[in-house]
């Protein structure tokens, strides 16, 4: 597969997997959540019941209905302060909100400031957050991301995507995550769960992440576009999964065209019946010898 730059999260992708890249050349790693990819392959084959575009009408209702639910929803991330919020965030990839979670309360006691992580130093930083994946380049990365906010921003979270990309681990989801939560701004981050819902219901069909993000970013009404991002990621975390959606559950499974909805019975746990013990046999006692009956 030939590169591309259209991964979320910087970097470049390759044979499907999309490869980030610590500036000042400290170390690569892997980043990118490879179901996303599965999903797309999933698209090209024609697999997984992935539908065709949503009607204009339906999108509104789409939005209307989500809203409805959770009028003012919020990333499940905890941060204190737009800084706090950018490391919660570089930290969040390959990893689950709820192991962030556990970690960073410590580290942003220590420290919530880009002076006061930038003295805690890469090694510190690393003991606190040794308990999420890929720990080592994300300490190298918050180190260095937060000596640049001194350097080059007066250490300052600057409100502009350009040169939040430019910071070590910062790529274009996350950006659009900071832009969105910290700013105001009404942008819409792309990652696993967004995409599996944009594709499946046919709100916005794309290939890649990039290409779900510019349907997304053309199909959404302004009046929605503020918390589109955490409504549609919230749908996917806990009604539209990637195994098992719950469409009984679903608000808007009268306007989704997923081939494969599931039924209440589908989404129901099978009572696992362990198997009866077989009775074991006790083995019969050994006749006494000859012998020892007439010894007595």
């Amino acid at each position: 597969m030939a590169a591309s730059n259209a991964s979320i999260g910087g970097g470049a992708a390759f044979g499907g997997v999309a490869v980030f890249f610590l500036r000042g050349g400290i170390a690569s790693y892997l980043t990118q959540d490879i179901a996303i990819h599965r999903q797309a392959a999933a698209c090209l084959r024609g697999r997984g019941g992935y539908s065709l575009a949503m009607k204009k009408a339906d999108i509104d209702t789409l939005y209307r209905l989500l809203a409805k639910g959770n009028p003012a929803p919020q990333t499940e991330l905890t941060y204190d302060n737009p800084f706090t919020l950018l490391v919660a965030v570089v930290l969040s990839a390959q990893a689950t909100d709820v192991g962030v979670n556990k970690a960073t309360p410590a580290l942003f006691k220590a420290a919530n400031t880009p002076q006061k992580m930038a003295r805690l130093g890469e090694p510190k930083i690393r003991n606190f957050i040794k308990t999420i994946g890929l720990f080592n380049a994300k300490a190298k990365n918050v180190a260095a991301l937060s000596q640049l906010l001194i350097e080059r921003h007066d250490g300052i979270v600057p409100e502009d995507r350009d040169a939040l990309e430019a910071l070590p681990g910062v790529g274009r989801k996350t950006a659009n995550v900071v832009m969105n939560e910290a700013f105001g701004h009404p942008t819409i981050a792309v990652d696993t769960h967004i995409f599996r819902v944009s594709n499946r219901t046919g709100l916005a069909p794309g290939k890649t992440p990039l290409a779900v993000e510019a349907g997304l970013e053309k199909v959404t009404p302004k009046k929605w576009k503020l918390h589109a991002h955490h409504w549609l990621l919230l749908h996917g975390r806990y009604i539209c999964k990637a195994r098992v959606p719950d469409c009984p559950s679903c608000h808007v499974a009268a306007l989704c065209a997923f081939n494969g909805k599931t039924t209440a019975e589908a989404n129901t746990p099978k009572k696992t019946t362990r198997p009866k013990k077989k009775a074991v046999k006790k083995p019969a006692a050994k006749k006494k010898s000859a012998a020892r009956k007439r010894a007595r």
